[in-house]
């Protein structure tokens, strides 16, 4: 008998464990803005996970979250708008860039238009 054959199965080495795939650590998820310390104020226009709405971000912000809840008042009621509080960012509805960059710097923020 001649020996031209192929190996086409084996069990030389057993049942064996299968090995879990190697755990990869997930990249660090940056905020929106920058660091929150460099006392910039940014805003930016967002319409991702809004269903197509177009929004106004603003981070930031200095101050606690009770200034924040304030300010946002402030903003909505001069806007004549919604918009509500996420973390210390503040949303804004609707594309609000031009007038929210105007009222931030007579309240004494040093804002910058962010994104496209």
């Amino acid at each position: 008998m001649e020996n031209n054959s192929r190996l086409v199965y084996s069990t030389d080495g057993g049942r064996q464990k299968p090995q879990p795939p190697p755990k990869r650590s997930p990249a660090p998820i940056k905020p929106p803005g920058g660091s929150p310390d460099d006392s910039v104020v940014r805003i930016a226009r967002d319409k991702k996970g809004r269903g197509g709405k177009t929004a106004t971000v603003v981070t930031g912000l200095p101050g606690a979250e009770d200034d924040l809840d304030v300010l946002l008042k402030k903003l909505k009621t001069s806007l004549g708008t919604g918009g509500t509080r996420e973390g210390r960012a503040l949303v804004i509805q609707g594309d609000q860039r031009d007038r929210l960059l105007k009222d931030l710097t007579a309240l004494g923020h040093n804002p910058k238009l962010a994104g496209g």
